[in-house]
């Protein structure tokens, strides 16, 4: 494989990279705790767009179960957002594991 080839192949790998994060950024996941009184959505680049409460879920004698429905719910979204960027960066890698992605 020569030294042009493998230049080649980096810069379409670049590219192909670029273009996931771009759709990870608009591809948005859902995370829920609670039997989905708590909902939270992000995107695929694991940031918070929105946290939605059923006001069911509010009671002010018991603050500290809502906060952990919340903390339950962001981590169930987070987690879909990095299982998704995991498989979206799969197909551009092939497969192997690079530090930061």
């Amino acid at each position: 494989m020569g030294m042009a080839n493998l230049q080649r192949m980096a810069m379409q790998m670049q590219q192909d990279m670029l273009r996931v994060q771009n759709e990870l950024a608009e591809t948005s996941v859902d995370g829920s705790a609670g039997g989905g009184v708590v909902k939270v959505v992000a995107t695929g680049k694991q940031e918070i767009v929105s946290i939605t409460i059923d006001p069911s879920a509010v009671d002010p004698s018991d603050v500290e179960m809502l906060q952990d429905l919340i903390v339950a719910a962001i981590n169930d979204a987070l987690r879909a957002a990095r299982e998704l960027a995991e498989a979206k960066m799969a197909g551009v890698t092939g497969g192997l594991r690079l530090p930061g992605m």
